[in-house]
């Protein structure tokens, strides 16, 4: 009987430790830069979203919504970079309250 639970303790001990060797390769797999990553990303209201994508030399700004993507505007990354993130937050502020603005009226 002991030796039954010495096997099955043994058994155990050698799934949680090929667990843990997988989840270590994965981790180093995932971290390989990809060919595209988030540059930015500003939610507008529950499931919407404008999101700033960097794809190699460019920019795609892009519009997100629950049922549909919609490119909204390609950068050259350094145009992108030459507009003040300030700029673009009070830009994206104003959107906000307009879309707020909107939706009291109703």
């Amino acid at each position: 009987m002991t030796d039954l639970y010495i096997q099955m303790a043994l058994a155990l001990a050698a799934v949680v430790g090929l667990i843990f060797v997988m989840s270590f390769f994965l981790r180093k797999r995932q971290s390989k830069p990809g060919i595209m990553n988030v540059v930015s990303y500003q939610s507008l209201g529950p499931k919407k979203a404008v999101v700033a994508l960097g794809i190699g030399k460019e920019i795609l700004l892009v519009g997100i919504t629950h049922t549909d993507i919609k490119l909204l505007k390609t950068y050259d990354k350094d145009d992108f970079e030459a507009v003040p993130i300030k700029e673009m937050s009070d830009k994206l502020i104003k959107l906000k309250n307009i879309k707020a603005g909107l939706h009291e009226s109703k």
